[in-house]
Parts: C-alpha cells; sequence; structure tokens
C-alpha cells in the first residue's frame, strides 16, 4: 500500500507556496527540504530546544513537530521572512550588535520568538524575556546577552514606531 502525497497551500513571507508532501511531513521538514529555507534548524527533533520556532499566524511554533498540513491556509514567518533585502530586521541587529550568540544555531529560534514577544509586548521586562525564553535552549552564550538583545531590539522598535508617527 503506498502513501499518498499532497499538496499543502500555505503563506510563507508575504507569498503564497505550495509543497506536495508524504502526510505527517513536519513543516520543519517542508521548509527545509522542499522550500529551503534553512534558516529553521534541526536541532533536537522533539520541540525541546526551540531552534526550529518559525511563526504560524502570529503564534511561535515549534516547526519540528508541526504536521505542514496543520498550516494550510495560515501564514508562517521565518527568519528568512523578516530579514529586509538590505541590512537586518532591528532584532536581528540587536543580537549582532550585542554578542548574543556564539554558534548561532539556536538564533534563529531565539529571533523568532522574540518577534513574537515584542509583536505582542513591546515593552516587556526581563521577567517577560526570560519567560518566552524557556522553550529555547542556547548552549553557548548564556542568555543575559540574549536578553540584553531583546531589551535592545525592543526600545529602538518603540522608536521606529515613534518616528513613524
Amino acid at each position: 500500500m503506498s502513501i499518498e502525497s499532497t499538496i499543502v497551500r500555505f503563506e510563507l513571507g508575504g507569498r503564497e507556496v505550495e509543497v506536495m508532501v508524504k502526510p505527517m511531513t513536519t513543516l520543519q521538514s517542508a521548509l527545509r527540504n522542499h522550500l529551503g529555507y534553512t534558516a529553521t534548524k534541526e536541532g533536537c527533533r522533539q520541540g525541546g530546544c526551540g531552534s526550529c520556532t518559525v511563526l504560524v499566524d502570529g503564534e511561535p511554533m515549534m516547526s519540528c513537530l508541526l504536521p505542514v498540513e496543520d498550516v494550510a491556509g495560515k501564514k508562517v514567518t521565518t527568519v528568512e521572512s523578516i530579514t529586509p533585502t538590505e541590512g537586518l530586521h532591528p532584532i536581528q541587529r540587536a543580537f549582532l550588535d550585542g554578542y548574543a550568540f556564539q554558534c548561532g544555531y539556536c538564533t534563529p529560534g531565539m529571533v523568532m520568538i522574540s518577534k513574537a514577544l515584542l509583536d505582542h509586548d513591546p515593552a516587556p521586562s526581563g521577567d517577560d524575556i526570560r519567560q518566552a525564553l524557556t522553550g529555547n535552549i542556547c548552549r553557548c552564550t548564556g542568555y543575559q546577552p540574549i536578553v540584553r538583545a531583546i531589551e535592545n531590539a525592543a526600545e529602538t522598535l518603540r522608536n521606529t514606531a515613534g518616528q513613524a508617527r
């Protein structure tokens, strides 16, 4: 008995995409292996490290656990989706300027969880930031540079939003 593949359509970075996948293919696999979006990392493959974090309709999700069929018709955001053609997103810039990474493996997941947090709360406390990061593991930097980078990104985004008015 063969397993039928299916076509799944969703929005990725502002454009409609479709992938033909076997049932229970993860979003992580579809992003990396079918669509070439490799910033979404393969870490533990069990939802425990956060390196695969993406946003689905603005909410952080572990893409290694999420069947791609579950995002049909939804909006998926990855690091590639938020990176402008020229330069970096303010969160990425804050991570770079604040030395908030070493090996960089966790960074895409950290950036995406930070984006979700700052989209929901533009002025989070240090405790709010640490709470948001609980599902994302960094084995290199410790967390202080990451927390400071998110605080700096929040300030930059608030100042930028104030200038746009």
